[in-house]
């Protein structure tokens, strides 16, 4: 949102001697006064409010995927590492995430993604009542999703159930997927603990849990 305030003051003084009067403007009761020196007595100042209407929009982002997210969670007795091992028992591979859906008629159920050695992708849908597996199909890999998710996990230490282990002292864990922003490779985790949604990444090698940097800068909270 733009505010422009003209300023217009001329005075017999500046018009005789062409000297610099003082200018002093305010917006609304919510801008400070800003002060502006004029030969001409006439000024154009721009108040600029889209970063703020930026910040709170994000802010309204991350509160209604704290709202959802909780929603799902009441729903759900089974954690993110119970539902991968489920999904492993039924359909051996390598998982590479686990969704816990919050919204529409699968809400509360976890979406576990397995990929076979020859890079084949499955769907595993999970109950989060129960812990057994509500049923599996293989997805169409047009893209090749699988064989690159294989190849980004070469030589990882660290699997999706062990990342999910480790985020869940942050949180109860929602989300938790292969994540390669700003180039580098890590396990992407959202958690949600009481009223507040959180992002981490976990490291590939070590387990090591980080607040993700992004939604850091958003916060502007330490961790």
């Amino acid at each position: 949102m733009k505010r422009n305030i003209v300023i217009a003051t001329l005075t017999a003084a500046a018009l005789a001697t062409g000297g610099t009067v003082a200018a002093f403007a305010a917006g609304d009761d919510d801008a400070t006064a800003t002060q502006r020196q004029t030969s001409t007595g006439a000024q154009v100042v721009s108040d600029d409010d889209s970063v703020d209407d930026s910040v709170d929009d994000s802010t309204d982002d991350r509160s209604d995927d704290a709202t959802e997210d909780r929603t799902a969670v009441r729903n759900s007795d089974i954690t993110a590492a119970d539902a991968i091992a489920a999904a492993l028992r039924h359909t051996p591979g390598t998982a590479v995430s686990a969704d816990l859906d919050d919204e529409g008629d699968d809400i509360g159920t976890w979406d576990v993604d397995v990929v076979k050695s020859d890079g084949t992708e499955y769907s595993v849908d999970v109950s989060s009542d129960t812990g057994k597996v509500l049923k599996a199909h293989r997805e169409n890999d047009d893209d090749n999703d699988g064989r690159e998710d294989l190849t980004a996990l070469k030589g990882a230490k660290v699997d999706v159930r062990e990342a999910a282990l480790a985020a869940a002292a942050k949180g109860t864990v929602t989300e938790v997927g292969l994540d390669d922003d700003n180039g580098a490779v890590a396990w992407g985790v959202e958690t949600v603990k009481d009223t507040t949604h959180g992002e981490w990444k976990v490291d590939l090698q070590t387990g090591k849990v980080a607040q993700d940097r992004d939604d850091h800068d958003n916060d502007g909270d330490d961790d």
